[in-house]
């Protein structure tokens, strides 16, 4: 079990959104709408349900507000919904979200490729969309994409992505995230991003998405959590990929970064046994092999599914 000083992190469930954008096969939006359900079931209670983007672009999210219709209404549900400018933020509002996430890419290639605009152009549309969230009550977090690399201009500057951190700041966010678009970051990098940000923003909320392209997706969020971080996305089963970014693989797998946690006297909140049968569900569902780890190999201990902590001497 956890001690007095031990943290809490809160994961937060990208499975329905991240993990399907990219799914090749039509998935229907009774079983995003189930997929939403089973993760509540799990203790997931914050979730990135959808996203308010072009369907002929991303044409998974085009039940986006069908899907809101569906799950809106869940007991214990906080539901995400990610734009890319204005009109996705309106949309994501009149839909019921309780948080709108936006994003900017911190490379110029990538942010023209993923949202058709310079990354200047990005900052100055979730300007606009923070004055709206202001007057409508609804908070936005941002996600500072491609953080750690882009796959068109190879390494982005710790010091750019910075920079964004100081634009967006004034925003006062409700979290801001970084994110491992195409999962090239390593654990260095990752401790000096997180270090650096919480010096200069030393009351902001953290959150940090890793892709697991390369195999350092849990090894980065260990790096994340232990440098201050205390929000991780994740996606059950370790589905997902961007449309955008060629060779981009899947999230980090829920119930591995649950696991992983709670073996190190950290509590998050999720019940292991429930996100396992959940994966495997969706696994199903998809027609594909999860991912993950655990999943596959079982829990260990068994006292690991009981959702709390292991006690390590």
């Amino acid at each position: 079990m956890t001690t007095e000083t031990s943290p809490t992190v809160e994961i937060v469930e990208v499975a329905p959104r991240d993990g399907l954008q990219n799914e090749q096969v039509h998935v229907s939006t009774a079983v995003k709408a189930e997929l939403v359900r089973q993760a509540l079931a799990a203790g997931l209670r914050r979730m990135e349900v959808t996203s308010f983007v072009n369907p002929q672009r991303v044409p998974q999210m085009a039940d986006a507000e069908a899907l809101m219709q569906d799950v809106r209404t869940y007991p214990g549900l906080t539901a995400i919904g990610l734009a890319m400018n204005r009109r996705g933020f309106d949309r994501a509002v009149a839909a019921g979200c309780d948080e709108v996430n936006m994003v900017v890419v911190a490379s110029e290639s990538l942010s023209r490729r993923n949202q058709g605009m310079a990354t200047a152009d990005s900052i100055a549309i979730i300007r606009e969309v923070a004055a709206a969230a202001r007057e409508v009550g609804t908070p936005i977090s941002v996600t500072i994409a491609a953080s750690f690399g882009c796959p068109f201009e190879g390494e982005v500057p710790e010091g750019r992505v910075l920079a964004i951190l100081e634009e967006v700041l004034p925003l006062a966010p409700l979290e801001i995230a970084f994110a491992d678009t195409i999962g090239c970051g390593v654990p260095s990098q990752v401790g000096s991003l997180v270090r650096q940000a919480r010096a200069l923003a030393p009351g902001m909320r953290l959150r940090c998405h890793f892709h697991n392209t390369r195999n350092t997706g849990l090894a980065n969020v260990a790096a994340a959590v232990e440098a201050g971080a205390r929000t991780i996305d994740a996606s059950l089963g370790g589905t997902g990929g961007c449309p955008f970014a060629p060779g981009a693989t899947g999230n980090v797998a829920t119930e591995d970064v649950a696991w992983m946690l709670h073996r190190m006297g950290i509590s998050t909140g999720v019940d292991l046994e429930e996100a396992v049968e959940t994966a495997k569900w969706l696994s199903d569902a998809l027609g594909k092999p999860m991912a993950g780890g655990v999943a596959k190999a079982g829990l260990f201990p068994k006292e690991a599914a009981l959702g709390g902590c292991v006690a390590v001497a």
